[in-house]
């Protein structure tokens, strides 16, 4: 039976990890939305619909360190190139235990499907669920693999004023407090520092980086 990006994560989620011994290990695709590329420390999971042997001759061709090589830019253009998709950035993959609680206080439940946010995230989750709160807006839903994913947005009016008060933090912190029973997990961009700092600061931990792409 092939193994399962979800049971992956969900390891990972735990703290278990896979073995860092450089492997590039080829799974399915666990939807036709999502194909990527998560990496941990000195081994890659690829989840693609593509032909595994022909995944793993690709990292050869990137001309780098051996262990970054699925990380390379030769290595993420050709997988555009040869599936038609097409991706974001490269991002830090982080993950938090949930807590008892709720939304944060004052905040509203956003069910517009036409609200610019929510069709922004349902580009790339399911069961897409968004607060807003003065000064910003929280958004969860069922990304790569069925795993909870959270994202923050802190509006730009007002926004140095709301990073004083600790907002993205807030934020980050609801997120964990609507997630039931499972982990949350967040993908920021490493040169976003502010908001890598916020999630750092809500209890989130960095575990590895993604590349994910999407249908073109």
């Amino acid at each position: 039976m092939a193994e399962k990006l979800r049971d992956i994560l969900d390891a990972v989620a735990r703290g278990v990890f896979p073995a860092a011994d450089g492997t590039v290990r080829v799974v399915p695709q666990p939807s036709g939305r999502d194909a990527g590329v998560p990496a941990f420390t000195a081994h890659t999971v690829v989840f693609t619909d593509e032909d595994p042997a022909r995944v793993r001759r690709t990292p050869a061709s990137a001309d780098c360190d051996p262990p970054a090589a699925s990380m390379n830019v030769r290595f993420l253009a050709a997988f555009m190139e040869r599936t038609g998709r097409r991706t974001d950035t490269v991002d830090v993959m982080t993950v938090a235990e949930p807590l008892p609680g709720g939304a944060p206080p004052g905040a509203v439940r956003i069910d517009d499907p036409g609200h610019p946010r929510v069709v922004s995230a349902l580009e790339r989750r399911d069961e897409v669920r968004v607060w807003a709160v003065d000064g910003g807006v929280l958004v969860l839903g069922r990304g790569i693999a069925g795993r909870l994913e959270a994202a923050v947005e802190v509006a730009e009016e007002g926004a140095e004023e709301a990073r004083h008060r600790g907002l993205g933090r807030r934020l980050a912190l609801a997120a964990r407090r609507l997630a039931g029973d499972e982990p949350v997990w967040a993908q920021i961009s490493p040169g976003n520092a502010r908001s890598l700092r916020a999630f750092q600061a809500a209890g989130y931990r960095p575990v590895g980086s993604q590349a994910l792409f999407l249908r073109g």
